[in-house]
């Protein structure tokens, strides 16, 4: 019995789900969500909330609405970003 030679593509790359698809169960948790949001009132109801109390609006501005800002930042070849550090040496003694 001969043996067989596998040719072609010996890794699973390519297969699966694509780059960044969602699994079945998140997309259904966040459509769950989406569903629940617009039932309490959606966008109206969270501005609303929001302006109850100013305790409300610091939720919104610092756990909330961080959710949309992207997890990275980068520059490009034209426009790069580029940081300063500055340090000053303090002497305790004075």
């Amino acid at each position: 019995m001969a043996n067989k030679i596998q040719t072609g593509n010996l890794t699973n790359r390519g297969r699966g789900r694509p780059k960044g698809a969602q699994n079945a169960t998140t997309r259904a948790a966040k459509e769950a969500i989406e569903y629940a949001a617009e039932g309490l009132g959606g966008a109206d109801r969270l501005v609303a909330w929001a302006q109850e109390d100013p305790a409300n609006e610091r939720v919104f501005w610092g756990t909330i609405y961080p959710k949309l800002l992207p997890l990275t930042v980068a520059g490009d070849k034209e426009n790069p970003l580029s940081h300063h550090v500055q340090f000053e040496i303090v002497d305790a003694k004075e």
